[in-house]
């Protein structure tokens, strides 16, 4: 049998692949993580990690091991963190991030609604940059935020979609496109598309920033910016193109950017994130409380 700390400093190292970012998370020394995954190899058989002076990762057993413990180890949390949570029921703060405006109004609304039900709860709202999310959440200096999916991430979980908006393409307001009503997916084989940062998810990076287009045809990458109002800017500038909502043209509005419709892309989608490990009953009854006010029920 496994150790808990054992568990816990091999799944994390699994995830993190640097043994002093999962010292930090764990809170202990390098070291006290080296010796234990030393321990747990020796008492496996065979080495989980391949390490070298400048990389750390999985070896085939290694990630054997990760795949099947890992949804076991979060079944196993997130059924104390509920339990915990029904024993106490719905109080404390619950904090919650939103990315911007109207994803903060969308939030607002929830936690109005969520107060009325729950007056002994307390929700702090935060305002977060799209690199911020992630982070926010592994860290737990939030417990749930309002994104764009797809985010297919370990140890992630992703609520329905809350909200569907059509697409547009950001573009340079004298770029030709400005002046035309619409654009397909296969014009983005014609400009340079922006790119979202690599820190961000990969699901989340394919969906809105592809390397080709439905038919194949290559698409240029342009650079990348990591705030909403950063690749704006590039944009206004003419250093490419961008994928954006619709409420983009309503709260976003600049005289050197232009938002012309797509006629083939599928809607871009917003729903909430929370640790798969933190689903408590705050977490839940506000996620509730989201669903209920786009969906009309008070």
């Amino acid at each position: 049998m496994l150790e808990r700390h054992e568990l816990e400093a091999f799944l994390t190292l699994a995830e993190e692949l640097h043994f002093g970012r999962t010292a930090e998370r764990l809170r202990v020394s390098t070291a006290r993580i080296s010796q234990t995954i030393a321990r747990l190899e020796r008492r496996v058989g065979v080495p989980l990690f391949n390490r070298t002076s400048r990389r750390v990762e999985l070896t085939v057993v290694g990630r054997q091991l990760y795949e099947r413990t890992r949804p076991a180890w979060d079944e196993i949390a997130a059924a104390v963190e509920q339990a915990v949570a029904t024993g106490r029921g719905v109080t404390g703060t619950l904090r919650a991030a939103f990315v911007g405006a109207a994803g903060g109004q969308l939030l607002v609304g929830a936690a109005e609604l969520f107060g009325r039900r729950h007056p002994d709860c307390d929700v702090r709202l935060r305002e977060a940059q799209m690199t911020d999310l992630m982070p926010w959440l592994r860290d737990r200096e939030i417990d749930v935020a309002l994104g764009t999916l797809p985010v297919e991430e370990p140890g992630i979980a992703t609520g329905p979609p809350l909200v569907s908006e059509a697409r547009l393409l950001a573009v340079p307001a004298q770029h030709p496109f400005a002046r035309r009503e619409s654009v397909s997916l296969e014009d983005l084989a014609r400009v340079r598309l922006l790119q979202l940062p690599d820190t961000l998810p990969e699901s989340l990076r394919a969906d809105r920033t592809p390397r080709t287009t439905p038919s194949g045809r290559p698409i240029e990458p342009g650079p990348s910016a990591a705030t909403f109002n950063e690749m704006l800017t590039l944009i206004g500038a003419g250093q490419g193109v961008f994928p954006v909502g619709a409420q983009a043209r309503r709260y976003y509005v600049r005289p050197d950017v232009a938002y012309v419709r797509f006629t083939d892309a599928p809607p871009l989608r917003w729903g909430l994130l929370w640790r798969t490990d933190s689903a408590t009953a705050r977490v839940r009854a506000f996620a509730q409380a989201a669903r209920d006010l786009v969906g009309g029920r008070s």
